[in-house]
C-alpha cells in the first residue's frame, strides 16, 4: 500500500513546469516550491511534468534540477523523477564504483529482485555505463559473496507460488548436513539454494528445516556464513518472508545510533513510497514503537526533511 497521495487540487503539468522554472530564477532555487510540487506527484504525473519543462523552456528538467539542488534534498529529488528501473541501475553503479564503495546497498538491491526485473536492469545497464553489471562485480567483490550474486543474476528463477515439496526436504537435508559438518563451510549447497529457489520454496524451506533440525534457518546462515555472503543470504530469507519487515528493520538500521545512512533512508522512502510505505510504516511502529515520520523528521532537516516527510504523506 503507497502512503503518496495526488494533490487534493489538480493542476496541470504545464502549470507545473512554469512554476519550477521560475523556482529556478534568481539568486538561488526556492526549494520549497521544487518540494511542493514534485514531492506530491505521481510518476505519471512526474514524467508530464518533464515533457512539458522540455517542450516550454528547451531544457532537460532533471539535468537544471541537479544544478539547483545541493546535498541529500539533490539526491532524493533526482532519484525520485527516475523511472524505477532507472533508479536500481543508477544505485547499483553508484554503489559499485562510486567514491564509496557500498557493497550492502547493491547486495540488497539485487537480492530483492525478480529475475525478470534483473533482466531489465542488465539490459538497461550495459548502454548506459559501458560496462556489463557482471563486470562491475567482478571487480568490486570477492569471494563467496562474488560467486553468488553472478549466480543470482545469471539464473532465472520461477516466482510462482507453487512448490515441490520433495525438493524442500532435499534442500532442508542439505543444509543440515552444513551445521554436523567438522571443517569448512559448503558455500556451494547455501549458493545453489538462494539463487535457484523460488521465494516460496525458500519459505517452506525455513518451516521444514526447523522441524528437521530444530534449528532456525537464519540463525544457521549467521552461525555457517560470515560478511556479505552471509548479508546477501539473510536479505533473500527476510525480504522472501515478509518485504515490509525487511525495509522495516534496513529503516531502523538507517536511522539508529550516531549519524544517519542517508543513502539507505532516500533509497528506501523513495523507491517504495509508490508501492508499500503505509505498510512498511505499520511495520515500523508495531516492531520499534516509534512513528517512522518521528525518526525522519528527527534525523533530517529543511527541504530534505520536507521532502521525504511528503513521501510518507506526513504533516508531522
Amino acid at each position: 500500500m503507497s502512503t503518496f497521495t495526488k494533490p487534493s487540487m489538480q493542476t496541470s503539468s504545464r502549470d507545473d513546469a512554469v512554476q519550477l522554472n521560475r523556482a529556478f530564477k534568481g539568486l538561488g532555487c526556492d526549494a520549497a516550491v521544487v518540494v511542493n510540487i514534485l514531492a506530491h506527484r505521481n510518476a505519471s504525473q512526474r514524467d508530464s511534468i518533464q515533457q512539458e519543462y522540455e517542450t516550454l523552456f528547451s531544457d532537460d528538467l532533471k539535468k537544471q534540477l541537479a544544478h539547483e539542488l545541493h546535498g541529500h534534498l539533490k539526491k532524493a529529488v533526482l532519484l525520485w523523477m527516475k523511472s524505477p528501473i532507472e533508479r536500481d541501475v543508477t544505485t547499483l553503479r553508484q554503489a559499485l564504483t562510486g567514491p564509496i564503495i557500498d557493497v550492502k546497498a547493491a547486495t540488497e538491491i539485487i537480492c530483492t529482485r525478480t529475475s525478470s526485473q534483473i533482466r531489465q536492469i542488465k539490459q538497461v545497464y550495459a548502454p548506459t555505463f559501458g560496462t556489463r553489471l557482471e563486470f562491475d562485480i567482478e571487480c568490486h567483490t570477492s569471494d563467496a559473496h562474488k560467486k553468488f550474486l553472478l549466480a543470482f543474476i545469471a539464473i532465472t528463477r520461477y516466482d510462482g507460488p507453487e512448490i515441490d515439496s520433495v525438493l524442500v526436504e532435499d534442500d532442508a537435508k542439505a543444509i543440515n548436513k552444513i551445521g554436523v559438518k567438522k571443517s569448512g563451510v559448503d558455500e556451494s549447497t547455501f549458493i545453489q539454494i538462494f539463487t535457484e529457489r523460488s521465494s516460496a520454496h525458500l519459505i517452506a524451506l525455513a518451516s521444514v528445516f526447523h522441524k528437521m533440525s530444530g534449528k532456525e534457518l537464519g540463525k544457521t546462515i549467521k552461525r555457517e556464513t560470515s560478511g556479505n555472503f552471509k548479508y546477501a543470504l539473510l536479505t533473500i530469507l527476510q525480504y522472501a518472508d515478509d518485504p515490509t519487515k525487511h525495509y522495516a528493520t534496513v529503516l531502523r538500521k538507517a536511522t539508529k545510533g550516531l549519524g544517519t545512512d542517508d543513502s539507505t533512508l532516500i533509497r528506501i522512502l523513495v523507491t517504495r513510497a509508490e508501492i508499500d510505505l503505509q505498510k512498511i510504516e505499520e511495520e515500523f511502529l508495531k516492531k520499534y514503537k516509534r512513528p517512522l515520520p518521528e525518526v525522519v523528521h528527527s534525523e533530517t532537516s529543511a527541504h530534505y526533511r520536507a521532502f521525504l516527510l511528503s513521501l510518507l504523506d506526513s504533516k508531522y
